[in-house]
């Protein structure tokens, strides 16, 4: 919706400027008009100019309209066909070839002639020249090795030997398959691509659905290239992908249109990471909560409460965050429901949703304080609604899912929180703020309140809340914690199945004695000693007794420094888990 502001005006000229913005980021935009008022309007301007003009929603308008005048690129992300096959590779036709070998795949014979079958049926039409290129360039089927011929003797213009490991069984390691496919076919400019394991008569059933569904998540991840604030992009070729050897049928076309709907949630979520502090502000992200909501009206509500709202409900801690920013504060609500069938089971996913953090008045300064990546400190939130996403698409009987991102800034001026002062939570709990750059447990303790107020059964919220625990855990895993040892099997099993990494942190109760405050309930940090293990303590006071809760810690694996990008953690684990609590 484009809204019309007096922006300036001129009392020699008597003219005003008006300015037509909208917050869409794909929509950014203004525009000036100039005007002559006829002079019985002139006085009437006068009075009503500062009213408009001084309006906090005015202000965030006019600046997200013209800040940086970065504007995203609208990109349309290909649509790849997945289809199982099971035919002779050597009669397969198309771009690539792409079989995936591990270590003892390579063994050869006395004659250096492969002993795998696969393998040796594919060199018989080559002439042998894939045992002598791979002996030439030193591929031995280590993680991460490959090479890509173009040969004659085959349909496919191109083979290619993608390296597993000793061995390969893990959804992470058949998910770097695909991202090698998708990166060969990006290499090449090829349409068509077919990918067959060199050995795979070991497999379940049920290992070469969830191996395929690996496969197709990872090619569908690995064509992805955040190209949006960029002058020129590349688009990719590839097309089609056909997965030989694992099967045909309805159960397995299912786990592949599955993993990709759960893989465009996760692409969904490294955009909103990936989008800078001046194009994704608190109300683009609701915006874009809300559009998840019209995408898939059949299941899916929007609330988007503002701050006015939110004064009514007595969120003082998560407003008190929001004080300082220009950009007003906005509280998501998603509902999924199903369509039709009775609902099981209610859970709630709550993200942390800083859409920029400077630390408050406890500024981030000096080496490793991460002020110029603040921008990803919305993680939680985008994990939360990628999986929103997939689940609008998947659409899971039986289950409600509630999805609550209190989104804001944490920012710094003279109507901001300052260390040492008192805030109230909307339980009616107090805090003394000890430490305004430990604000994410303050927007996620009256997200909390309010997820549990929805009568869910069960919470998990993710933060990229503390330094802690990513030297605790480093950057490839997550830290869980939660009470209820029922709720950490069920989120671990997702994660396995999913290929994410959670290790579960202790809930020590007697660290709680570091959170007493001499003037209120509790401070908001106890220091640097198990500084994750207090914050999660901390969020447990705003958890009913009634609700199954956990808290995911992923302030290490939200960010590739490799790539400088965002990696999506989260979505699919979470997506998995609402999947599990599913009558499907």
């Amino acid at each position: 919706m484009a809204v019309t502001l007096i922006t300036s005006f001129t009392s020699s000229s008597s003219c005003f400027h008006f300015r037509s913005f909208s917050s869409s980021p794909s929509l950014l935009s203004s525009c000036f008009v100039r005007f002559q008022l006829p002079p019985r309007l002139r006085k009437l301007a006068f009075a009503v100019t500062p009213l408009y003009c001084s309006s906090r929603a005015m202000a965030h308008t006019v600046a997200q309209a013209t800040l940086g005048l970065t504007h995203p690129n609208s990109i349309d992300h290909p649509k790849i066909s997945f289809a199982a096959k099971e035919i002779d590779v050597t009669e397969w036709k198309g771009d690539i070839l792409a079989v995936g070998v591990t270590e003892k795949d390579m063994a050869k014979d006395v004659n250096s002639k492969f002993e795998n079958p696969i393998l040796k049926k594919l060199d018989a039409h080559l002439g042998g020249l894939l045992a002598d290129v791979s002996s030439e360039e030193d591929f031995s089927g280590k993680p991460g090795q490959s090479t890509v011929l173009r040969l004659s003797g085959l349909g496919s213009k191109r083979v290619g030997l993608i390296g597993l490991g000793k061995s390969a069984s893990s959804p992470s390691a058949f998910q770097s398959l695909g991202e090698a496919v998708a990166a060969a076919a990006k290499a090449s400019q090829a349409s068509s691509v077919a990918v067959v394991l060199a050995s795979s008569e070991s497999f379940s059933n049920e290992s070469k659905l969830s191996s395929a569904s690996a496969i197709a998540s990872g090619t569908v991840l690995g064509l992805f290239e955040d190209s949006r604030y960029k002058s020129e992009s590349k688009k990719p070729s590839l097309k089609s992908v056909d997965i030989i050897g694992f099967g045909t049928g309805p159960e397995l076309e299912k786990k592949l249109k599955y993993a990709e709907d759960v893989s465009y949630g996760v692409i969904f979520g490294k955009e909103l990471v990936n989008s800078p502090a001046n194009v994704l502000t608190p109300a683009v992200l609701a915006e874009e909560a809300s559009k998840l909501a019209s995408m898939y009206s059949d299941v899916m509500t929007a609330n988007i409460l503002n701050e006015e709202q939110c004064k009514e409900l007595k969120m003082g801690s998560y407003l008190a965050v929001a004080a300082a920013s220009a950009n007003p504060p906005f509280f998501i609500h998603l509902v999924y429901k199903p369509s039709s069938g009775p609902v099981k089971t209610k859970l709630a996913l709550v993200g942390k949703g800083l859409t920029f953090d400077s630390g408050g008045y406890n500024i981030k300064t000096g080496p490793g304080c991460s002020i110029e990546l603040m921008k990803f400190d919305m993680g939680g939130s985008a994990a939360v609604l990628g999986a929103a996403k997939a689940i609008g698409q998947i659409k899971p009987p039986g289950v409600e899912v509630h999805f609550i991102v209190a989104a804001c800034e944490n920012m710094i001026s003279g109507t901001g929180m300052r260390p040492g002062d008192v805030i109230t939570a909307s339980n009616g709990k107090t805090i003394e703020v000890n430490n305004t750059d430990a604000e994410g447990r303050l927007t996620l303790a009256d997200a909390l309140v309010y997820a549990c107020n929805q009568g869910v059964d069960k919470i998990v919220d993710l933060a990229t809340l503390t330094g802690a625990c990513v030297v605790a855990l480093g950057t490839s895993m997550a830290g869980i914690y939660t009470p209820n040892d029922g709720l950490a099997k069920e989120v671990i099993a997702a994660s396995e199945r999913s290929g994410e990494k959670l290790w579960r942190m202790p809930m020590e109760e007697s660290y709680w004695e570091m959170m007493k405050s001499g003037v209120a309930d509790m401070v908001n940090t106890g220091g640097r000693a198990g500084g994750s293990i207090t914050a999660a303590l901390f969020l447990k006071q705003f958890v009913s007794d009634k609700v199954e809760w956990m808290h995911i810690d992923m302030a290490g694996p939200v960010w590739s420094e490799k790539k400088k990008a965002a990696t999506g953690f989260g979505v699919a684990t979470l997506v998995e888990w609402v999947q599990n609590n599913s009558s499907s």
